[in-house]
């Protein structure tokens, strides 16, 4: 089994701004289409956790078990 890369969220790759900066940022973005800020909220990510946009990490489905049973 190929070995397991831990991926860890890079807190140097975004600044801290004030609550007028970040308002600014999400009106220059609420124009973009949907689907264009998807790919850029997965640019960033990539930046955020250090991984290769074009060869994502694979979820680890092993980890999870579908129920059928609704919780009580």
């Amino acid at each position: 089994m190929a070995e397991e890369k831990k991926y860890k969220l890079d807190r140097t790759a975004f600044q801290a701004m004030r609550v007028e900066e970040a308002d600014n940022y999400m009106r220059d973005y609420r124009n973009y289409h949907w689907k264009e800020r998807l790919k850029i909220s997965f640019f960033l990510t990539s930046l955020a956790y250090g991984f290769d946009i074009n060869n994502p990490p694979k979820m680890d489905k092993t980890i999870f078990k579908l129920s059928t049973q609704a919780d009580d």
